[in-house]
Parts: structure tokens; C-alpha cells; sequence
């Protein structure tokens, strides 16, 4: 039964972080074809997380945490920058595209991770390994994938029965595809840029909370920024009781504070290579979404370039699993080398 347990309720807690992050993208996309900004929807929505992310940082770090340096909030603050545009992007991206091509690009993630690792030198690139082969053939494989969502939207192959009249409303043109299927690259990019600087901020102060706040917090006076200098409407500051508000509550309470909090356990009960294989799920999740609720098409270009991301992720991840493999055979035939020599010594001795 606890094996079950261990390996079961990280299993539920990941489909709910996947199935929060899709409905996330379809809230938002209802609400941005109805009129909201992008930039006021990241404005609101982490203040709001801000607001409620401050008392649970509290409660949760009551005991003597990490001091705040200025060293470790200018990295809150880095981190935040990096956050602030990976979510404007990612909005664009999926007001231009679809939902369906948005979840699609998140498995560059992995492959985007790897290729920043190696330039940080956090990873070692060693050929002769069919890890490392495995790793950079995944890489090119998630990139060209890419490629084929981007500029091949190719016809319908699955559409609900209202597509005809609301595809005119909420699906783009050709040239609004490619644009959001860039906007949705440079997400995941800056996506792997913020995994890799979160890396080595969670090793000089670990309380998960109290980032996610900082976090939040200086997303909230990035955007405020860069709201002011871009929306100049002053009636595109004002939330009416519409799917604009759901979506600002929706993206604050559910795709901030609960996602965020979920994903963070199941890392740590489970582990990062374990919560990374549930990113593709989200494909499935936003096709189905997207058809019942925007009256999406489902396009065979977002379907074969899925597939063909959705390989180079899997071979990526299978790098690593094989990698910590490795690992691990070296360090017991270590443990297992050090009571030879220690004996051999003795008896010499």
C-alpha cells in the first residue's frame, strides 16, 4: 500500500497540474478573444498570487529560514524578469495560435534545458555515451517539431460542430499562426532559461514559498511597468463581470498558487524526470478542450509536429533516466572498490 501511495497521489497531483495549465491557456484564450489584455492578465493575476502567496510563505517558512540578501533578491528579481516576459509571450502566443499549439511547444522545454545546460556547462556532452546521443538527438528532434507546427498548419483532420462560425472569431490566420508559434518558442526559452536560474537559486535558499512570493511580487511590478508604456487605453485597465475577470481569478488562484504548489511537491516526492513525462498529456487535454469549448479545428500540422516534439521529448528524457542510471552503477562499484582497498591496506599494514 505505500508504494502505491508513493507512486499514485504524485500521479493524480500531476494530471491536476497538467489539466490546471491547459485550462489555464483556454480561459485565457476565451478572455484575450473577448478583449483582455495580455499584459493586464499578467498584471492582475500575480498580484493577486502575490497577495495570496504572502501569508502562506509565512505560515509555511515560520521556522529560521535563508537570510534575503541583496545578492538572493536580485536573483528573485532576475528570475521574475525572465518569468514576466515567458508569460506575456506565452499569452500572445495562444491568442495568435491556439491552445492546442501552445501545450505543443512546452515540450521544447526539456530540449531547450539541455541545450542551456551544456552552454552553462551544468551538462557534459560526451558522444561516445548513448546518453548524450540521446539527449542531443532529442534536442534536434523537439526543435524540428517546432518547426512543423509552426509553419505548416495544414487542414482540419477534427472540429466540433460550431467551427464553422466561431473559427472566423477565434482562429487565427496563417501569418498570426507563425507568429504565435514563435511568441510560444521564445516562452519556452526563456521557460528553460528560468529552470536552470531557479536551479541555483534553490541551492543557496531552498524555502519554495517565499520564492514563489518574491516571484510573483516582482512579476507584478515588471508588468506594471510595462503595461503603462504599452496599453494606453485607459478602458483596458478596467475588469467588468465577464470571462476577462474569470480569467484573471482563474489564472491567479488555480494556474499560479495551486499549480505551482502541486508541481513543487510532486518534484519533491517524485521527482523532476517523473513530472516531466506528464507534459505531453497536455496535448491531449487542450485538443479535446479546445474543440468542445472554442470551437477550435484540430489541424494536421499541430498533430505531426506533436508527434514529432513529443519524440525528441520522450528520447531527451530517456538520456537523462539513462544518464542517472549511470550514475548510479559508478558510485556503487566506488562503494563496493572502498572496502577492497581498505582491507588491502590493513593487511599490509
Amino acid at each position: 500500500m505505500g508504494t502505491m501511495d508513493t507512486v499514485s497521489v504524485p500521479f493524480m497531483g500531476m494530471v491536476i497540474v497538467v489539466l490546471t495549465q491547459v485550462t489555464n491557456m483556454i480561459v485565457s484564450k476565451m478572455a484575450m478573444s473577448n478583449g483582455l489584455s495580455s499584459f493586464i492578465l499578467v498584471l492582475y493575476s500575480n498580484a493577486i498570487s502575490a497577495l495570496i502567496l504572502l501569508p502562506m510563505s509565512l505560515l509555511f517558512h515560520r521556522s529560521p529560514r535563508p537570510p534575503l540578501t541583496f545578492s538572493i533578491l536580485s536573483r528573485f528579481f532576475l528570475l521574475a524578469v525572465i518569468g514576466c516576459f515567458a508569460q506575456i509571450f506565452g499569452y500572445a502566443g495562444v491568442r495568435y495560435s491556439s491552445p492546442t499549439l501552445g501545450t505543443a511547444m512546452l515540450n521544447l522545454v526539456p530540449a531547450f534545458t539541455f541545450i542551456l545546460a551544456i552552454i552553462c556547462r551544468m551538462e557534459k556532452l560526451d558522444l561516445k555515451r548513448s546518453s548524450s546521443i540521446a539527449k542531443s538527438v532529442g534536442a534536434l528532434i523537439s526543435v524540428a517539431g517546432a518547426f512543423v507546427v509552426t509553419f505548416y498548419k495544414g487542414p482540419p483532420i477534427m472540429s466540433s460542430s460550431s467551427s464553422s462560425h466561431s473559427s472566423n472569431q477565434l482562429l487565427s490566420s496563417q501569418s498570426h499562426w507563425v507568429l504565435g508559434g514563435f511568441l510560444l518558442a521564445d516562452e519556452s526559452l526563456l521557460a528553460s532559461m528560468w529552470y536552470i536560474l531557479q536551479a541555483t537559486i534553490l541551492k543557496k535558499h531552498p524555502a519554495v514559498m517565499t520564492i514563489t512570493f518574491f516571484y510573483c511580487f516582482f512579476i507584478s511590478i515588471i508588468s506594471l511597468a510595462v503595461s503603462l508604456a504599452v496599453e494606453k487605453d485607459p478602458s483596458a485597465w478596467k475588469l467588468k463581470l465577464d470571462v476577462g475577470l474569470l480569467a484573471v481569478l482563474y489564472s491567479a488562484i488555480v494556474g499560479s498558487v495551486i499549480r505551482i504548489s502541486v508541481c513543487t511537491w510532486c518534484v519533491r516526492r517524485a521527482g523532476p524526470l517523473f513530472c516531466s513525462m506528464f507534459k505531453p498529456l497536455g496535448i491531449v487535454f487542450a485538443v479535446v478542450m479546445g474543440i468542445v469549448f472554442l470551437g477550435d479545428d484540430l489541424h494536421l500540422g499541430s498533430l505531426v509536429g506533436a508527434v514529432i516534439i513529443v519524440s525528441g521529448f520522450y528520447a531527451v528524457m530517456w538520456g537523462k533516466a539513462k544518464e542517472a542510471e549511470e550514475g548510479s552503477q559508478v558510485e556503487s562499484e566506488c562503494s563496493q572498490k572502498a572496502p577492497l582497498l581498505r582491507n588491502q591496506t590493513e593487511i599490509s599494514v
